[in-house]
């Protein structure tokens, strides 16, 4: 099953009973990486992630879509060379669908209104869409959740490149969704409500904006306006729940707020 999602509803579409022989994007990319002989934590390491799991949906054999560009090059960096027979830059270049010179470069111009970096597929209704992944995790909208008993998992919603474009600049590939739980932060947000999470922003360096944080070693969607270099005041949008401030160092910012999608 392929998941999509539009920007008021989810719905699951059966995928098409034709089966193909080719060999998809993900199993072609987990091929080279067992040719090479490097772990998932050792490929996503040389790629520039902290984690295998930045890197798993490439991996993943039902990953068909084109491989985004710049992830390419690292990862033909980091294969070139490597397993018997060596693996040759082409044939990591090659999961891009673009055809580059000797040197590297697309012959072919960049389009300006998709990123380089982003993987795009065409959509049923000839729109061009991107991955975003959901993790499985649930913050807390009211006192905070424990994350230590959160599962996290990563699936990947399908949208509109348009849509998130209207949101972000941000490559789709470092944006999260996330389940909002509880209602301190109503009117604005509401319970179980989708999140967009935008986890390039991680500093605060813009007052009253929405995070989601670690605060005090639990999971938490809050406002937070800086008093000074060591305090926070951590905000709750619904007026009956008190507002408190805290120090800097009790909040880790796991991401800036930059969307919702309302369940009904």
């Amino acid at each position: 099953m392929r998941t999509r999602v539009n920007v008021d509803c989810v719905r699951d579409e059966p995928d098409n009973e034709f089966v193909s022989t080719k060999e998809t994007t993900g199993a072609a990319l987990a091929r080279l990486r067992a040719q090479a002989g490097l772990s998932v934590r050792e490929l996503a390491a040389s790629v520039g992630y902290k984690h295998g799991s930045g890197i798993q949906r490439y991996l993943d054999a039902g990953y068909d879509n084109p491989l985004p560009v710049e992830i390419a090059k690292r990862l033909a960096a980091a294969l070139c060379g490597k397993g018997e027979p060596p693996i040759t830059r082409e044939e990591v270049l090659s999961l891009t669908g673009i055809s580059f010179d000797q040197s590297g470069n697309s012959p072919l111009p960049t389009r300006m209104d998709v990123a380089p970096d982003q993987p795009t597929v065409r959509s049923v209704d000839g729109g061009e869409t991107a991955p975003v992944a959901r993790l499985d995790l649930s913050y807390s909208m009211g006192p905070g959740r424990d994350l230590d008993d959160s599962y996290i998992e990563s699936e990947a919603f399908e949208f509109d490149i348009g849509f998130l474009r209207g949101m972000t600049i941000t490559p789709p590939e470092r944006l999260r969704i996330v389940d909002g739980i509880g209602d301190s932060m109503q009117p604005t947000l509401h319970d179980r409500d989708l999140l967009f999470v935008d986890v390039n922003q991680v500093n605060l360096n813009a007052q009253d904006r929405i995070w989601a944080v670690w605060l005090f070693g639990l999971g938490a969607v809050k406002r937070l306006r800086a008093i000074d270099a060591d305090k926070v005041m951590v905000i709750s949008d619904n007026p009956d729940v008190e507002n408190q401030i805290v120090n800097r160092t009790d909040i880790i910012i796991h991401g800036r707020v930059i969307g919702s999608i309302k369940r009904h």
